[in-house]
């Protein structure tokens, strides 16, 4: 039997199973009778059209290796967004090359660098794989104090208690965060950089042990965000999550607001208060 997290798609499946309402499926809701959350293994079977002793061999990591068809049939009886289905395929298919025992260090490219500098109203900062900062503008600084290098997002945002201030969403924005780190790290679950940060967090978040325990995957593309500003009051933002290429998931954010709104005289405002920082930024190395 596979060690508990060699077994991505058993453990996978089982949450996700969890998650479904009988009563979504057709189910009739059995009150107090039903032992189990979320649908039983048979039900999942009988959904996808594969044998309950099958199904029961994928969730106990006895079978690894399901078909393509095997798959897409469980994440429709799942009720998986594209999203989720794509990672339930990454999870069957990891890769075929020896796992490195140490990555490379994170190095923003230098022409990401001089572009955020040049951003004198526009909030931006580079984040690596691990949800690291490794970059910031000094306005996106002045926008949160967390986004400086060598913050960690995920470590943020569940400890720091500014962002609870500052977020009246603050629920979305953890649930949200903890489903694109899942996304980010995908079938590299034993990654030592990445257990360091889960096994922190799961000592000392509450939070952060349930929403890692529910697998749930979900990028964060684009959007609008509302921050309520100790400084320049409340600012609502559109934000833009952008892969840089050539690199090792390295994203680049950056924040605008609607042009002649309050929110872009905040903004304004709020840059000639940030940091007046002249030379080059520098990019922050983590193993």
């Amino acid at each position: 039997m596979p060690m508990a997290h060699e077994n991505l798609i058993g453990e996978y499946l089982r949450a996700r199973r969890e998650l479904v309402r009988p009563q979504d499926i057709g189910i009739p809701d059995p009150g107090s009778r039903r032992r189990v959350p979320g649908l039983r293994r048979e039900e999942v079977a009988m959904l996808a059209g594969v044998s309950s002793d099958y199904y029961v061999r994928l969730e106990q990591g006895r079978d690894q290796h399901p078909s393509s068809q095997v798959l897409d049939a469980l994440a429709r009886a799942l009720q998986l967004d594209d999203d989720a289905t794509a990672h339930l395929h990454r999870l069957a298919t990891p890769p075929t090359r020896p796992r490195r025992k140490a990555h490379r260090p994170e190095k923003v490219p230098a022409g990401i660098l001089q572009l955020i500098a040049s951003w004198n109203q526009t909030p931006a900062y580079v984040r690596g794989r691990y949800m690291d900062v490794l970059a910031a503008n000094p306005i996106g600084t002045a926008l949160a104090p967390y986004y400086v290098k060598g913050a960690n997002l995920v470590r943020v945002a569940f400890l720091d208690p500014r962002v609870r201030d500052t977020h009246a969403n603050w629920e979305h924005v953890t649930a949200s965060t903890v489903a694109e780190l899942r996304l980010l790290v995908g079938p590299d679950v034993d990654d030592p950089r990445l257990n360091e940060l889960v096994g922190e967090l799961s000592v000392r978040s509450e939070r952060f042990r349930q929403l890692w325990a529910r697998h749930d995957v979900r990028p964060k593309r684009g959007g609008t965000t509302r921050i309520d500003h100790p400084l320049v009051g409340p600012l609502e933002l559109g934000y833009e999550r952008l892969p840089i290429p050539d690199t090792d998931r390295q994203t680049l954010a950056v924040y605008h607001a609607a042009p002649g709104s309050a929110s872009a005289q905040a903004l304004a405002l709020l840059a000639a208060t940030a940091t007046d920082e002249r030379e080059p930024i520098r990019s922050l190395e983590t193993e």
